[in-house]
């Protein structure tokens, strides 16, 4: 028999550098895919991170991920049962346990958390200190609203909410610790030493087999022509549950985290350029500061640990049917910037979408940039509505969003997408045709509606029904109607919306 061979490092890999509690940890010669949840459990003994779901869902993983920003620090809350150890490169992670003061004092956050009772079983818990960790490290006392939001990505199973609000409410009031206060987070040691991890990043070899990390456009760009096998990762919030949920063994990877280029969040022309690493969180908020009324659909999209590793590209290039980005970018007219090798086009949004799961990318192509025509003038009436069976972190049933101007009472142009109502997100073009030149009118819509029933056949599925779909769908145009309406008319409009079953 022959004899079992012992595994050797790979000399052409770099391996995988990131700080824990001052520490600098270095990785070699693991699986491209291994999560960080898997890591700090099996390999670290860090057995105070959970494992709940596996799909980011639950929260009892949450982390706390540190990474250099605009000449600081920034601290956020993630999912490790779904983020592959490897896009930890360069950062610092912070874990239930490195809260621990000297002599094992407990944090504010700790100490809020025992003093308000809010800890029964105890399973859930960690994740729920670190993500008010991170709320914490924000510095600023923060209201029951501010907390619940925070805490929308943690499930609790035993204990009640009602407590561990309370606690992140109460937080802030405690003497600041001598480890992990504001100013300890922000400190000179802790920047100094993410700096040096960042000066050993981007060699040109792989970080561990089967796993690259370029640090340029260009790079990326003739990797993924030379492989363009090997599968484009950004946040993982999607593709790691292949790996936890489905089993699949994954083709080489290619992180996108580390491009310069794809980093970038900027305005120019009138237009909002996006580039495919930015974060949902940093993405939305760019979208929000520009259309305020789609806040709450920031706020819906997902959990805070999933927008602090997702990315707003990545859920384009998904093109989930059901993917809540998509309907109010295509009403928007957004367009994406495609890059393959040295040539880069640039597609309207829309017609990125051909089938289900299936793209208009060449092999070797992939989404660079989204751009987002900004609002224009004072005419331009926007809004987006999410239907789902909860309010936090659920996919929609249907997903709406209406792009209307309206000039001298008359609408001069209408764009209506959605999501949820067919294979791929899509616009309403019969609807978009009753609306376009007609008066900004109750009978309007009536004909806009009776159009828009015929712009979709949905599917019944375990969400919601068929039929349910088009009621739906046609009550959120007339709700977008009756909100940009006068007093009066929301009275007279509302009548007809409950007769018609509400939406």
């Amino acid at each position: 028999m022959d004899e079992p061979k012992i595994p050797q490092p790979d000399t052409a890999c770099t391996g995988v550098r990131f700080m824990l509690d001052g520490q600098r940890i270095e990785v070699r010669d693991v699986p491209p895919t291994l999560t960080l949840l898997q890591y700090l459990r099996e390999d670290l003994g860090r057995t105070g991170t959970k494992e709940g779901c596996a799909e980011g869902d639950c929260g009892a993983c949450t982390v706390v991920v540190g990474e250099m920003h605009d000449g600081g620090l920034r601290y956020r809350a993630v999912n490790s049962c779904i983020r592959f150890l490897p896009t930890l490169d360069g950062r610092e992670v912070v874990t239930v346990e490195s809260l621990r003061g000297a002599g094992g004092a407990l944090h504010p956050v700790q100490q809020a958390m025992v003093d308000s009772h809010a800890s029964q079983c105890g399973f859930c818990t960690p994740g729920f200190v670190m993500s008010l960790f991170a709320l914490y490290l924000e510095g600023v006392p923060a209201d029951r609203e501010t907390v619940v939001d925070a805490l929308a990505g943690n499930l609790c199973r035993c204990t009640g909410y009602r407590p561990i609000i309370e606690a992140g409410c109460r937080m802030q009031g405690y003497p600041e610790p001598a480890v992990w206060s504001c100013e300890d987070a922000q400190s000179p040691h802790r920047r100094a030493a993410l700096q040096a991890l960042r000066e050993n990043t981007g060699k040109g070899q792989p970080l561990v087999p089967g796993f690259h990390a370029p640090t340029s456009l260009d790079e990326l760009a003739s990797l993924y022509l030379a492989q363009p096998k090997s599968l484009l990762l950004a946040g993982a919030t999607d593709i790691g549950l292949w790996v936890t949920k489905q089993m699949r063994d994954l083709p080489p990877l290619i992180y996108l985290g580390e491009v310069v280029e794809l980093k970038i969040l900027r305005e120019s022309d009138g237009i909002l350029e996006i580039g495919a690493a930015v974060t949902l969180a940093d993405a939305y908020a760019a979208i929000v500061a520009r259309y305020p009324m789609l806040a709450e659909l920031a706020n819906r999209f997902a959990s805070p640990p999933i927008r602090n590793s997702g990315t707003l590209c990545g859920n384009i290039a998904n093109g989930s049917p059901i993917g809540d980005s998509m309907p109010i970018l295509i009403a928007l007219g957004a367009t994406v910037v495609l890059r393959k090798g040295a040539e880069t086009r640039v597609l309207p949004l829309e017609a990125l979408y051909l089938g289900y799961q299936k793209n208009a990318l060449a092999v070797g192509e992939f989404v660079a940039a989204v751009r987002i025509p900004l609002p224009a003038g004072t005419t331009r009436k926007v809004a987006t509505y999410k239907i789902s069976k909860r309010f936090d972190q659920d996919i929609s049933a249907v997903c709406a969003a209406f792009v209307v101007d309206v000039e001298a009472g008359r609408i001069a142009s209408a764009r209506v997408a959605y999501g949820g109502m067919a294979a791929i997100p899509q616009r309403a073009k019969q609807c978009e045709a009753a609306l376009t030149g007609q008066p900004w009118s109750e009978a309007t819509m009536d004909a806009a509606i009776k159009a828009l029933a015929e712009d979709y056949t949905p599917l019944s599925d375990m969400r919601a029904s068929s039929d349910y779909r088009v009621k739906v769908a046609c009550n959120l145009l007339r709700r977008f109607y009756a909100e940009h309406t006068s007093p009066d008319q929301q009275t007279r409009i509302g009548a007809v919306f409950s007769a018609s079953g509400g939406g």
